[in-house]
């Protein structure tokens, strides 16, 4: 009996790590799609279209498991306030994948769980505890070597990615608030909802919508699958652990995106992005292997 609570305390920690496997593989490939149809459509344009994909797929998912009665309204503000910040981080995410390097944008994203880590307390209750910000600091260093800004490289693109961070936190701050009370199907019945109304609205607001052609229906399928499906996976590992474990296991993206780009966009890659990365996973292990120790 005494081991058993450890045994389950790692298996916990392990399903978290691999949920998060299935996101980082979904906004790997949602990055590059959106790099792919950033020619034709505008960032609202991808959201709209990517919500409608994400709409169909919880409506028959919902309709064959029965799980329409899972759907709740009791907490449409929280939703609103999710969503909203999402729509935005979304946005300028998917601004920020067709100007500077994927690797780039990723590095920079990543400076959203130091938002979380600190901001967790206030909005989670969870306590901050020594190793978790010793975990983040850790992760930061790592983001600095890779991306390696200063104000010479300063633009656009690097300003909307780190200014997605933010609105990234509060969106995971939040739908780890929503998992106390809503099952995953409500949170992405809203998730779509709410994000293609938005995307209508934004999309249409200078009365021009442009519509995929042939050859972009794939890649815009694969943004709202890829969506949805990140989504998905995130959402379960906040339902089984901490916010402040769970989101240290994403820096993993950071080298996946790194080589893609290197392979797909012949984006120039070296020895410092490895070094970053080592750092950044040093951290996210020890956080995870100090975690598991104390359940």
């Amino acid at each position: 009996m005494m081991t058993k609570a450890p045994q389950d305390a790692t298996g916990q920690v392990l399903k978290a790590a691999l949920w998060m496997t299935g996101s980082i593989a979904s906004f790997s490939s949602m990055a590059v799609a959106g790099r792919e149809v950033s020619g034709s459509l505008d960032t609202f344009e991808i959201m709209m279209y990517r919500s409608m994909v994400g709409v169909i797929i919880v409506c028959v998912l919902a309709g064959a498991t029965g799980a329409w009665r899972s759907i709740k309204t009791e907490r449409l503000g929280t939703h609103t306030m999710r969503n909203l910040a999402h729509f935005t981080g979304q946005n300028l995410w998917f601004y920020a994948v067709t100007v500077i390097p994927l690797a780039q944008v990723f590095a920079l994203e990543f400076t959203s769980p130091i938002w979380v880590i600190v901001l967790s307390p206030l909005v989670l209750g969870e306590r901050l505890t020594l190793v978790r910000g010793l975990a983040a600091i850790m992760g930061f260093i790592g983001i600095l070597i890779v991306a390696r800004p200063d104000m010479a490289g300063l633009n656009a693109g690097v300003i909307t990615a780190a200014s997605s961070a933010i609105f990234f936190a509060l969106t995971i701050m939040l739908t780890k608030r929503l998992t106390r009370t809503e099952g995953i199907t409500s949170i992405l019945f809203w998730l779509t909802v709410m994000q293609l109304v938005m995307g209508v609205v934004m999309a249409s607001w200078d009365g021009d919508v442009a519509f995929p052609n042939a050859q972009m229906v794939p890649w815009v399928f694969l943004i709202g699958c890829a969506g949805l499906l990140a989504h998905f996976c995130l959402t379960n590992a906040l339902a089984i652990a901490p916010a402040t474990v769970v989101v240290p296991i994403d820096f993993i993206r950071l080298p996946t995106i790194a080589v893609i780009g290197m392979l797909a966009y012949n984006e120039a890659i070296d020895i410092w992005v490895f070094v970053g990365a080592l750092i950044i996973f040093a951290g996210n292990y020890l956080n995870l292997w100090v975690e598991t120790r104390r359940s």
